[in-house]
């Protein structure tokens, strides 16, 4: 029988699934953990997609952008055409292209991509994109 092996990081990422931002005030202290993981002053009412993707490649021993912003994983590592499991997928939001929203792959559909990241819904979560919002698939690189 074969093993299916799921690479660290997703594992990390899926541990993660169903946190959530909380109404009101405290805010969540798992959340906040993502922030402090690239240095991002706030609470978890801010943005914190790109947080969560770098908090989970530092917990799986990678570097991230250390950055807050989603699109900064576009100079992240190696672009690949074809997206992986686990993969960095950077979205664009909006028509401002300072705005953007960023996961790890996990399958696509006819039209979407479905992504686990932070900040989806306000949790940690796995929703469908359409793929127009694509800008660019990274990989994440555990050497051979």
């Amino acid at each position: 029988m074969n093993k299916l092996t799921i690479p660290t990081h997703m594992e990390i990422a899926f541990s993660q699934i169903g946190v959530k931002e909380w109404e009101g005030d405290p805010t969540n202290p798992e959340v906040n953990k993502y922030l402090k993981a690239v240095d991002l002053p706030g609470d978890d009412k801010i943005p914190w997609c790109a947080a969560f993707v770098g908090w989970t490649l530092n917990q799986a021993l990678f570097e991230s952008t250390q950055s807050g912003l989603a699109r900064s994983y576009l100079n992240w590592g190696e672009e690949i055409s074809q997206p992986e499991f686990g993969s960095i997928v950077v979205l664009r939001r909006g028509m401002d292209p300072t705005k953007g929203h960023v996961g790890f792959y996990l399958d696509e559909y006819p039209g979407f991509v479905v992504l686990l990241g932070g900040n989806q819904m306000d949790k940690v979560g796995i929703n469908f994109y359409s793929k127009l919002r694509v800008l660019s698939y990274r990989r994440v690189d555990y050497g051979a």
